[in-house]
């Protein structure tokens, strides 16, 4: 037997999980166990002796991974998380995998982002599996706003900037900003202060405008190659200063829609181990095609693809995370482990979680997937409770 532990005093309810592979950003462990206390990891091995449990679950042939983080979604199940409840959308996400969620907000006023702050915060007190908010507007440009409400764009004043930071105290996760509008580094540097991840991104600014935003405290790549410029040979962009940065991580929606799966594979050949996959799943995501509302805006969905009514601007996804992690192996040619990382590990580091979050390691969260062979998501665990 080989296993790492950790040592407690008073323990609780212990479940032993075993599974054919055990796979995290470490590599992958054949006949692998996993010790769980509580709603952490106890202690990770392999072989046919483990320690006692009060409760052993036998996965079979199964692959066990730590829980999926997903930094950037809308909502699912008919819900967005601008809505009074959206217990569905979290329930269809965590059924495919996903243990830790960043609710992700489009553009709004000032006082009505407040008031989804709020609810937010509800939520996250009786539920640990919400890690906070994402402002993904209203600090976007006006010339790449994807599906955001233009009227409700505005520059990241000063003003602006602390009304949301009261509002979102202990709840704003991250922060999207263009990097060009007018106090857009002050902005990343008052965010940055307070805790919050800032990304670049809905911007038309260059490469050495993301590059400040980056010198300035930003960390993250909202949705690469989506609502930016592309990476041009004389004009690398914003996408090339992330690449060239090894402070920043890079989200990637992988559904084979919103970026090609050749170019997908380039970026993380380009920047291993620091590419998130992300769903940007909104109301659709777990629900049938028809018409849906993505903050204040009409979508389309037709065969599971979303555009903004009447237009040919791609409004969020359909993704879940499951499918996010078949595609980078089947489409973009990642390794099990990889893949698993940039669903795990990744997005954990980038949003500063990574000590306890993101791996099957001792004193590490008590969040696991356990998908078949072929990848499709079996049972889940969140915080130490079965889920699915």
């Amino acid at each position: 037997m080989t296993a790492t532990g950790l040592q407690t005093g008073r323990e609780a309810q212990r479940t032993l999980v075993r599974a054919s592979h055990v796979v995290d950003v470490a590599g992958s462990t054949a006949d692998g166990w996993v010790l769980l206390t509580g709603d952490v990891v106890h202690a990770v091995g392999s072989g046919p002796e483990a320690p006692t449990a009060d409760q052993v679950v036998d996965l079979g042939d199964a692959v066990l991974t730590p829980g999926f983080i997903d930094l950037h979604g809308h909502g699912g199940a008919t819900e967005s998380y601008e809505d009074d409840a959206f217990d569905g959308s979290l329930a269809v996400h965590r059924a495919h995998g996903t243990t830790r969620s960043v609710l992700s907000l489009v553009a709004n006023p000032v006082p009505a982002l407040a008031d989804s702050l709020a609810r937010i915060r509800s939520v996250m007190a009786a539920d640990p599996l919400v890690l906070g908010a994402h402002l993904e507007g209203p600090f976007l440009s006006p010339h790449n706003k994807g599906a955001h409400n233009e009227s409700f764009l505005i520059d990241p004043s000063p003003a602006a900037v602390e009304a949301l930071l009261e509002a979102g105290e202990g709840v704003i996760r991250q922060v999207t900003i263009a990097p060009e509008l007018p106090g857009a580094l002050d902005a990343v540097r008052r965010f940055v202060a307070a805790g919050v991840t800032v990304a670049v991104g809905h911007t038309v600014g260059t490469y050495d405008q993301a590059r400040a935003a980056f010198d300035a405290g930003a960390t993250l790549l909202t949705h690469a190659f989506n609502a930016m410029p592309g990476l041009h040979h004389r004009a690398p962009g914003p996408i090339g200063a992330a690449v060239a940065d090894d402070r920043v991580t890079l989200e990637l929606i992988l559904d084979a829609v919103h970026v090609h799966p050749v170019v997908a594979d380039t970026l993380l050949r380009a920047a291993p181990g620091r590419v998130a996959l992300i769903t940007d799943a909104m109301g659709a995501a777990g629900a049938a095609d028809g018409s849906y509302r993505l903050g204040s805006l009409d979508v389309t969905v037709t065969d599971g693809v979303a555009h903004v009514a009447g237009t040919d601007t791609i409004a969020g996804s359909t993704l879940t995370q499951d499918v996010a992690l078949r595609n980078a192996v089947s489409l973009a040619g990642r390794t099990l482990p990889e893949a698993v990382a940039a669903l795990t590990s990744v997005p954990a580091a980038a949003m500063g979680l990574g000590d306890r979050l993101g791996r099957l390691a001792p004193g590490y969260a008590a969040d696991l997937v356990a998908l078949s062979p072929t990848l499709e998501v079996q049972r889940v665990w969140g915080g130490g409770r079965e889920l699915r």
